[in-house]
């Protein structure tokens, strides 16, 4: 794991190396071939991953699942969400991390790919014993979900109004 960018990766971006060298202990590696699923949206998890080499794409279903629809051409109903390349250092699965529940999207490689792994066990033992390091991590993730909170309300807006626009011509 020495080669890896520690500080390229967000969250650990402004962490001193010392601290950097206790993070390092809760994380493993994963190395995986193109087209595996690293998550699958709907089961439960409790993993963080960071891709430190390779490619993956995020796919989300657009409809309730069981749903049904009619129409032919909607019964592909996953959209993708983003492609995430390595050389970024991205982190995803942090939902799970905090809350333990189900995977709120499905994530394929689309070439080998490595990536850094860790647990919710190990991290929140990791947050017991090093507080200072663990309110830093705490920290980082908070702004990054509420990013990502933020982000959706905004889509949200975009597509409320869009639905509104498209009952009125519809009249």
């Amino acid at each position: 794991m020495n080669n890896i960018p520690w500080h390229d990766i967000a969250i650990f971006t402004d962490m001193p190396d010392a601290d950097i060298d206790k993070v390092q202990k809760i994380f493993s590696t994963l190395k995986v071939e193109r087209g595996e699923k690293i998550i699958n949206e709907g089961d439960l998890g409790d993993e963080m991953f960071v891709l430190v080499s390779g490619r993956v794409r995020i796919t989300k279903s657009m409809i309730i699942q069981g749903m049904t629809l009619p129409l032919q051409e909607l019964q592909d109903t996953r959209k993708v969400l983003a492609t995430l390349d390595g050389s970024l250092c991205p982190l995803f699965g942090e939902m799970a991390l905090i809350d333990r529940d189900t995977r709120s999207a499905t994530v394929e490689t689309l070439e080998p790919s490595e990536f850094l792994v860790t647990n919710r066990d190990r991290f929140f033992a990791l947050v017991k014993n090093e507080p200072e390091i663990g309110c830093h991590l705490l920290t980082a993730l908070s702004r990054r979900l509420a990013a990502t909170v933020r982000k959706n309300n905004s889509e949200l807006v975009k597509l409320t109004t869009a639905l509104a626009l498209a009952l009125t011509r519809s009249k």
